[in-house]
């Protein structure tokens, strides 16, 4: 690879990096894990920097891999909840209760949903590009939407009511 070469890559990382790790962030419900994933997707562009250099839209393909290896953490989680709700192992409670809150809301939703909700809410991609990165129609996407949007305003009324109660 030539220094041009690098040089491009270092300035795209450079750009991107923060941002697609504060999508996955959201997504992941946990910062150091969405930096992982995120470094994990520059390593396999660095890899095929040759090819990925001359797409359109490189960040594209790079937020596609992360998203995709979040998604996979996340199925790795959940067996690990399963086997840790056997040992009777108490989970530990977030640091903040409205913080916890959105974040349970969030985890609260199924996949495709949380998915569509960072990606158009929190990054501010247009439902197409929303319905390009989960590879669904635009139909769908705002459907997710229009449900997560139900569900979450259930969720954190719920939290609002119990915490105006308890005079928090």
């Amino acid at each position: 690879m030539s220094g041009a070469d690098r040089d491009g890559f270092a300035e795209f990382y450079a750009v991107q990096f923060r941002q697609i790790a504060a999508q996955l962030s959201v997504y992941l419900g946990d910062l150091d894990e969405a930096r992982d994933v995120t470094q994990e997707a520059f390593v396999r562009a660095w890899q095929r920097w040759d090819r990925i250099a001359g797409y359109e839209e490189p960040a594209v393909w790079v937020r596609r891999v992360a998203w995709n290896l979040g998604t996979s953490r996340l199925r790795r989680w959940r067996v690990a909840r399963r086997h840790q709700a056997l040992e009777l192992v108490a989970p530990v409670p977030g640091p903040e209760p409205h913080a916890v809150a959105i974040r349970a809301a969030l985890a609260g939703l199924p996949d495709g949903q949380r998915r569509a909700v960072v990606l158009h809410y929190l990054v501010g991609l247009p439902v197409a590009e929303v319905a390009d990165v989960c590879r669904v129609r635009a139909g769908t996407v705002r459907t997710w939407l229009y449900r997560a949007r139900l569900t979450l305003a259930v969720s954190l009324r719920d939290f609002r009511e119990v915490h105006t109660d308890a005079g928090l």
